[in-house]
Parts: structure tokens; C-alpha cells; sequence
């Protein structure tokens, strides 16, 4: 996805004074890192941080790695072709239920619409899936959100018809008449509620549907937390300073990441929209043992008995052992 990334890093003034205000100049060895991370609107402060190099002044040269499919990066990470990379925690949970090390070091976002199943006119609920060919990307957010959709439902994915398709697939097979519901995320959501005049398909369900059960992570193996623990300070660092401007600047901030999204600054904001980004202040309640959906403890349960329920993982792991809090406790104080 490298061709979202084709704009010019060259800095406005605002810029510069931006850097300069949220990022005093780092006295250490600047570090690198290959990170993962897909198109994402709940990502933008990664990507505002990116264009303004705001990751430089706190000491790490950050290469964002961009994939077409988010299943992939857990393997990325695995094999070290990356360092670590932005995830959902339900992933993390199938990753360390199969016995992986990956650890969530900072929730980002909580997605709240910005993932959704979409279907034509002709579905009005997910009842109506019965029978019906429903495209999804196995082992992914959009996998949870059908399998925790169908649940709630009194359903399962013996009641539907599989097909096996990227986040990206779904808008052009929708578009096409072949597949009447298709489960994704933003910017495809939109691109698939504007085809058709903009009353030929509807939001059947969303994760708005399902607070806190769809968080973004940043996630690094336990390895690279112990080899490289200032970088990783300084990427979260980073995404603080690109949160902070992006509630500063809200207008130039959205032009950045419609670039990258490839929408423009208007339809940018609607997707950021879809995701709540959660500051410091609030990053701390992911980590305490509670049955809150926004605790990964309370949507650690949900996920991995539908997880384990599906077949997709062997075990419920220690929740405790999805998570190092060591770096959100530090900034914190």
C-alpha cells in the first residue's frame, strides 16, 4: 500500500512549529523501526506523526509498512520481516492462544461504525442472511464482527454462505451483483454506501453495534520489547504528538490522513468518525481486570469464547499475557 504514502515529506511552516512544540529535540542516537499497519482512518495519528516527522525529535525513524491484509501482519511479526506492527485485539488474542509473544504496548482506537457489514436493499436484517453469500476476511476484525453479529443473533456461519475475500474485494463484488453482504472497514464502507445512487446498499450492523469489542493495538513481540524498548517509547511518543495535533489543526490534519486514506479532507473526518482514538488519560482502563467491554479482560472474554466456540483458536489464553502495560504506566506518570 505504499502508493498512499507517495506525498512529499517536505513540512509546511505550521509544521515545523508544530514539531517544535510537541517534540523538543532528543539528545540520543536515532533508532529505526519497520512497523505494519494497514489503511485505517483510527490510525491518523500514526500518519500525522509520519508526514510531520514528529517520531525524529523524540529519537526514532519510523518506516510504516503498509498491507492490503491485516491477517498478514501477525505473520510479518512472527518471521521479523517487521518490528511490530497495528492490530485488533482479537487478533492478538488468536496470536497468543497459538502461542505466539505478542503483547499489546498501547491500545489507539476504539471502532465505533468505522467497521461494518454492509448488504443490499433487499436484507433488512442479519436474520436475512440466512442461506446468503456473505464475503469476510477470515481471521480478521471483519471475521469477529460477523461471527459476534451472527451470535447475537441466535446464528452461526453454518447458517450462511462463506466466501473468503480481502477487506478491499468486497466493494467490487458487491458492485457487481455476485455477493449481496459483505463485512469490511472503512474507506470501503463508504465506497460501498455511495455505489448505486446511495440507496442500493445499508449498514446492517457495525461496530458501533458492539463498543470496545473492536480495539486497534500496537503490538510488538515480547523480543523486540526487550531489544528495543526506547524506540518503542518513542513511536508512542509520537502517535501523542500526532493526537494532539490533530485536535488542534482538525482541518489540516484531515488533509493528511485523506491522503493517505486516498479520499479527501471532508470524507476524511466522516471516517475518523468511525473511530474513537483514546488518549493517555484513558489508556490505563484497557489494562484493569474488569468485565467492561473496554477492558481487554471484559472483550478478551467475548472474543475468545466466539474464537474457541469457531474453531479458531485451540484455547482461551491468559489475558494478562496479551498485554505489557510497562509503557503506558510510564508515560503516564
Amino acid at each position: 500500500m505504499t502508493l498512499f504514502r507517495s506525498f512529499n515529506k517536505s513540512l509546511m511552516a505550521a509544521g515545523l512549529a508544530a514539531a517544535a512544540v510537541f517534540a523538543p529535540v532528543a539528545a540520543q542516537a536515532v533508532e529505526k523501526m519497520r512497523v505494519a499497519t494497514v489503511v485505517w482512518a483510527g490510525y491518523g495519528p500514526f500518519y500525522v506523526a509520519d508526514k510531520l516527522d514528529l517520531f525524529k525529535p523524540h529519537g526514532l525513524e519510523l518506516d510504516l509498512q503498509f498491507f492490503n491484509d491485516p491477517a498478514l501482519i501477525p505473520t510479518a511479526m512472527a518471521s521479523r520481516s517487521v518490528d511490530g506492527g497495528m492490530l485488533t485485539y482479537d487478533q492478538v488474542v488468536s496470536s497468543v492462544a497459538r502461542g505466539l509473544k505478542h503483547r499489546v504496548v498501547m491500545p489507539i482506537d476504539f471502532s465505533n461504525g468505522g467497521d461494518a457489514i454492509v448488504a443490499d436493499a433487499s436484507i433488512n436484517s442479519i436474520e436475512d442472511f440466512r442461506g446468503k453469500k456473505v464475503g469476510y476476511n477470515p481471521l480478521s476484525p471483519s471475521d469477529f464482527l460477523l461471527a459476534y453479529a451472527l451470535q447475537q443473533n441466535g446464528m452461526s456461519k453454518s447458517d450462511i454462505a462463506e466466501i473468503n475475500m480481502t477487506p478491499e474485494g468486497i466493494p467490487g463484488a458487491m458492485a457487481s451483483g455476485g455477493l449481496p453482504v459483505g463485512v469490511t472497514y472503512e474507506p470501503n464502507v463508504s465506497q460501498i454506501l455511495s455505489m448505486g445512487g446511495g440507496d442500493k446498499f445499508k449498514v446492517v450492523f457495525s461496530s458501533s453495534d458492539a463498543p470496545g469489542l473492536i480495539t486497534d493495538v500496537l503490538v510488538f513481540d515480547e523480543a523486540v520489547i526487550a531489544r528495543k524498548p526506547e524506540a518503542i517509547k518513542a513511536m508512542m511518543k509520537g502517535y501523542l504528538d500526532g493526537l494532539q495535533y490533530m485536535q488542534d489543526n482538525p482541518d489540516k490534519a484531515a488533509e493528511i490522513v485523506g491522503e493517505v486514506l486516498g479520499v479527501s479532507a471532508e470524507e476524511a473526518k466522516e471516517q475518523m468518525a468511525g473511530a474513537y482514538n483514546i488518549p493517555l488519560a484513558e489508556m490505563g482502563q484497557s489494562f484493569v481486570e474488569s468485565a467492561d467491554t473496554h477492558s481487554f479482560y471484559g472483550s478478551g472474554a467475548i472474543i475468545a469464547k466466539l474464537l474457541l466456540d469457531n474453531g479458531e483458536i485451540p484455547r482461551v489464553p491468559d489475558f494478562g499475557a496479551t498485554y505489557d502495560a510497562q509503557f503506558v504506566n510510564a508515560l503516564s506518570e
